[in-house]
């Protein structure tokens, strides 16, 4: 559906018009003004409006739709097409969720096209519609505020998953050991929150790179340095995301390694208590075989020295088990 719809002319507000056909005749032969249309998971029926108004590839125009697209600038002979991908951070769950943003832009349009539930376009019209000056530079100023807002939460986002990674180290390395198979999990799904933040923002620097530098139809003049300092700014985001993963292949080696060692110290201490079993089962095992001429067996004393001689045996292998740590 069609969210938001108006013509902006010298940055200000004008109009929203009833026929997008007429209202991009009239941009045009104004020179100073621009259409900007924005939408809300279109259906095929509502985006073809759109799509002979301002003519827009079939093959952007089939991306928008289905969705699920990488992070891309394409260019067509009467628009560019930007593919970006907002990010959001549920605390509840710890979780990262991306949406998808599409941009078409033209000589005097821009159509928004937004799937899932990350929307900064609200905000970032509101913004610009207080920056008349800015909004002057026509609809490359929308795709540069734009871009910036989402790349600028992926800076926040980033923030909340090192916190949330400090508190999977003092998990990992607690001295709790009654939960291991939570913490696996729980790293796991952490990886993979990780790896769903990488598929946003790692394939968006080569959009941004072309888009800082010259050449890119419909992209005004004078904003390079604008585009750079997203570029700029998309570097720290993917900074973040290869120290996120580093790190937490780290975590995930440690709790590997810290499961290992008390794999190993249960099975000392088991060895060690089946060992002070063994010595008192092998001599009640030899007095059990009921032969006729056995020592001791006629002595009144045999039976207490048997039990004395377990009871030796095991003191002595539980103090030398301990002096080794075994338990």
């Amino acid at each position: 559906m069609i969210v938001d719809c108006a013509v902006y002319r010298n940055g200000n507000r004008t109009e929203v018009p009833a026929d997008l056909a007429g209202a991009l005749g009239r941009a045009r032969a104004a020179g100073d003004a621009f259409l900007w249309i924005g939408l809300y998971e279109p259906t095929e029926q509502e985006f073809s409006l759109v799509t002979s108004a301002f003519g827009l590839h079939r093959l952007a125009v089939e991306d928008a739709l289905t969705a699920h697209q990488r992070p891309k600038l394409e260019v067509y002979e009467d628009s560019l097409f930007l593919v970006l991908k907002p990010v959001s951070y549920e605390e509840a769950g710890s979780t990262v969720t991306t949406g998808e943003l599409m941009v078409f832009v033209g000589d005097c349009f821009v159509v928004t096209v937004r799937h899932g539930e990350a929307n900064p376009l609200s905000a970032v019209r509101a913004g610009l519609e207080h920056r008349p000056e800015v909004l002057q530079q026509g609809p490359t100023a929308v795709m540069y505020a734009v871009a910036d807002a989402v790349v600028d939460h992926y800076l926040e986002v980033a923030e909340e998953l090192h916190a949330d990674l400090d508190e999977l180290e003092a998990e990992v390395f607690s001295v709790d050991r009654n939960r291991p198979g939570s913490t696996a999990a729980r790293i796991y799904t952490f990886k993979r929150q990780v790896l769903e933040f990488r598929r946003a923002t790692v394939p968006l620097a080569e959009p941004m790179a072309r888009l800082a530098g010259a050449g890119v139809p419909f992209v005004h003049a004078g904003s390079q340095p604008f585009f750079r300092d997203v570029a700029d700014h998309l570097t720290r985001a993917n900074e973040h995301v290869e120290v996120l993963d580093r790190l937490m292949s780290d975590v995930l080696s440690a709790h590997l390694a810290q499961t290992g060692v008390r794999q190993n110290d249960d099975l000392r201490k088991i060895s060690a208590w089946a060992a002070m079993v063994a010595v008192p089962t092998m001599i009640a095992g030899v007095y059990g075989m009921n032969f006729q001429h056995m020592p001791e067996l006629t002595r009144w004393w045999g039976y207490p020295a048997a039990l004395g001689v377990m009871v030796a045996v095991v003191l002595l292998l539980y103090r030398f088990f301990r002096r080794r740590g075994w338990l």
